[in-house]
C-alpha cells in the first residue's frame, strides 16, 4: 500500500509560529537560563529551530521515549530509550516535543522529570492533537492544534521517513 502526503501546515506558517514561540519564551524567561530537553527523534527539528529564536542562554539535553514503533497509533506502552546526560535539579526546564497525541508518553515522561527536582518545568509542543487525548497533559506552549490525522514532516515520521519535509503533512493511504 502506498501513501501520499497532503500539506496541512505550510513551511512558512511553521517557521512563523516557531519564531513567535521563541520570542514568547524569551520574554517569559527573561534574565534566566533555560534548559531545553528535546524528546527524540522528532523533536530535534523543532527544538533546533526554536532555540535559534530564544534570545537568552540555553542549554540542551535529549531523551528518547517511545510508544509508537512503526505503527500509526500509540501502542500505549512507554519505554525510555535514552535518558538525560546530566541532572536537571534546580534548573528551569522546558520539555520540547514535536507532537502530543494520546498524552500517555508525555505524562509518563513529565512524572519522571518532576521527580528529579527541577526549579521549574514547562512543556512546549509544535503540534497538539487534543481529540486523541486519553491522559491529561498540561501544555504550556503550543504551536498548532491539529485534527485527528496522522501527520509527518518537520521531524515527525511514518516508519522513519518523511521527517525531513519542511512542512506538516497528512499521510493519506492510497
Amino acid at each position: 500500500m502506498a501513501e501520499r502526503i497532503d500539506v496541512l501546515i505550510s513551511k512558512e506558517a511553521v517557521e512563523a509560529k516557531i519564531k513567535e514561540l521563541g520570542e514568547q519564551l524569551s520574554r517569559d524567561y527573561a534574565g534566566r537560563r533555560l534548559h531545553l530537553i528535546c524528546v527524540l527523534k522528532g523533536g530535534v527539528f523543532f527544538m533546533t529551530e526554536l532555540s535559534k529564536h530564544i534570545s537568552l542562554p540555553v542549554t540542551i539535553d535529549f531523551m528518547s521515549v517511545s510508544s509508537y514503533g512503526d505503527e500509526m497509533v500509540s501502542s500505549g506502552r512507554v519505554k525510555i530509550v535514552k535518558d538525560l546526560d546530566e541532572s536537571i535539579e534546580g534548573k528551569d526546564v522546558l520539555v520540547v516535543e514535536d507532537i502530543i497525541d494520546s498524552g500517555r508518553t508525555l505524562s509518563y515522561l513529565l512524572d519522571i522529570l518532576k521527580s528529579r527536582k527541577p526549579a521549574s518545568m514547562k512543556l512546549c509542543t509544535l503540534l497538539d492533537k487534543p481529540d486523541r487525548r486519553v491522559t491529561e497533559v498540561e501544555v504550556d506552549y503550543t504551536g498548532f492544534q491539529i485534527p485527528d490525522e496522522f501527520v509527518v514532516g518537520y521531524g515527525l515520521d511514518y516508519k522513519q521517513i518523511y521527517r525531513n519535509l519542511p512542512y506538516i503533512g497528512i499521510v493519506v493511504q492510497e
